[in-house]
C-alpha cells in the first residue's frame, strides 16, 4: 500500500508542491519599481525624490500582489502584501528621520569644533560668525542632571511601592495620577513651575526651576518603567528570599532590585534622554543667559534647545549656523545616552545557556 501512495505522490508531485517565486523576485522588484517610479515622476514634471519614491512604493506593492497571485496563489499573495506594506511603512518612518539627521550633519558640521564647544556667547556679536554652545552645554548637563537626581529616587520609590506594597484606593490613585503625568504637556510642567516656584515662592529664573519641570516629565517614565521591570522578577525569588526569614524590605534590596537592576536603568537612560531636548519648559523658566553660568540655583542660565531657540530666533546667517551646531551636539548627546542604555541593557541581559 505505501508503494502505490508513494507511486501516486511522484506521479503528481507537481500539484502537491506550491510554485514560489525565485529569492531574487523582491529585489528585482525594487529595482524595476523604483526605475518605474523615476520614470512617471519625470514624465509628470516632478522633480521631488520624495514624490517619485511614493510612487515606486506603490508601484512595489501592487506589483508583489499581482505577481503573488499568479505564480503562488492568493494565500501566499496575500502575505507578500503584507510583507510588502510593512517594508514600505518602515521607509516612510525611517526616511524623514535619515533625512533630519543628514540635514542637520551638514549644515551644523560648518562651525562645529573645538572652539565653538569651549566658548560662550559673552562679547560675541550675533550677527558675526563665533561664539560657541559651552554655556549651553553646561547648562543642560547640570538641568538635566538636578531633573535625574529629583525624579529617579522619586520614581523608584513610587515604583516598589506599586508593585511590592501597593493595594487598595492609595495605589490605585496613584496609578491613575501617574497615566495622567505621562500624557501632560511639557509647557503644563514650565508653567506650573512658573505660577509655583517664581510667581507664588518669589524665586528668580534660575536651572533649578528649569530642573524641576524636567523632573515632572521624568518621573512618570521612570515609575512605568521601573514597574514594568519589577514586574518581570519571578515570585519564586522573592518566596525563596523571604522563606529564609529576611525581611521584605531586605528581599527587595538585595533580591529584587540587583536582579531587574539592567532593565531599571536602561528606562532611566531612556528618561534622561527624553528631557534632554525639552524646549518649552527651559524657555520659561531658565531665561536664558549668554555667559557661563555654574551655578544653577542663582540666575539665568542657558541650555542647548533654549540656545537653538535663541540663535534661531535672531534670523541671521551666523545664528542660523551656530543653531544647527547646537542641534548636530544635542542629537549627539541624545544618542549616546540610547546607545548607553542599549549596552546596559545588553550587558546586564540574563545569559542564556544549559
Amino acid at each position: 500500500m505505501s508503494t502505490v501512495v508513494d507511486k501516486n505522490a511522484s506521479r503528481h508531485g507537481s500539484s502537491l508542491q506550491q510554485a514560489r517565486l525565485p529569492g531574487w523576485a523582491p529585489y528585482g522588484l525594487v529595482v524595476a519599481s523604483v526605475a518605474l517610479g523615476a520614470g512617471i515622476g519625470t514624465a509628470l514634471g516632478m522633480d521631488n525624490p520624495f514624490q517619485m519614491g511614493l510612487i515606486a512604493a506603490l508601484v512595489f506593492i501592487i506589483a508583489s500582489y499581482a505577481l503573488g497571485v499568479v505564480v503562488e496563489g492568493g494565500r501566499q499573495a496575500k502575505n507578500r502584501l503584507a510583507t510588502s506594506l510593512v517594508w514600505v511603512c518602515f521607509l516612510l518612518a525611517v526616511v524623514p528621520l535619515l533625512s533630519l539627521i543628514w540635514e542637520t550633519i551638514d549644515r551644523g558640521r560648518t562651525v562645529l569644533d573645538g572652539y565653538f564647544l569651549s566658548h560662550s556667547m559673552e562679547g560675541v556679536q550675533t550677527i558675526l560668525p563665533g561664539g560657541g554652545a559651552y554655556h549651553a552645554i553646561i547648562g543642560t548637563l547640570e538641568q538635566v542632571g538636578l531633573a535625574a537626581l529629583i525624579a529617579v529616587p522619586i520614581g523608584l520609590l513610587t515604583a516598589i511601592y506599586l508593585v511590592e506594597y501597593g493595594r487598595g484606593r492609595l495605589a490605585k490613585a496613584v496609578t491613575f495620577f501617574v497615566d495622567v503625568m505621562t500624557g501632560i504637556p511639557s509647557i503644563v510642567a514650565g508653567l506650573f513651575i512658573l505660577s509655583f516656584w517664581i510667581i507664588i515662592l518669589g524665586f528668580s529664573y534660575s536651572g533649578f526651576a528649569g530642573a524641576m519641570a524636567l523632573a515632572i516629565l521624568m518621573m512618570p517614565i521612570v515609575v512605568r518603567s521601573t514597574e514594568e521591570m519589577l514586574k518581570l522578577v519571578p515570585d519564586e525569588l522573592r518566596e525563596a528570599s523571604l522563606a529564609l526569614g529576611v525581611p521584605k524590605w531586605r528581599t527587595i534590596l538585595k533580591v529584587v532590585l540587583p536582579t531587574a537592576i539592567g532593565g531599571i536603568t536602561t528606562g532611566v537612560m531612556l528618561a534622561v534622554a527624553r528631557i534632554a531636548g525639552e524646549s518649552a519648559p527651559i524657555v520659561l523658566l531658565v531665561f536664558g543667559a549668554a555667559g557661563i553660568n555654574n551655578n544653577p540655583f542663582e540666575g539665568a542660565q542657558s541650555s542647548l534647545p533654549y540656545y537653538i531657540y535663541e540663535q534661531w530666533q535672531l534670523g541671521n546667517e551666523a545664528s542660523f549656523n551656530r543653531a544647527w551646531a547646537a542641534a548636530l551636539v544635542l542629537i549627539a548627546f541624545v544618542m549616546i545616552l540610547n546607545l548607553v542604555a542599549r549596552g546596559i541593557a545588553r550587558w546586564k541581559a540574563p545569559k542564556s545557556g544549559r
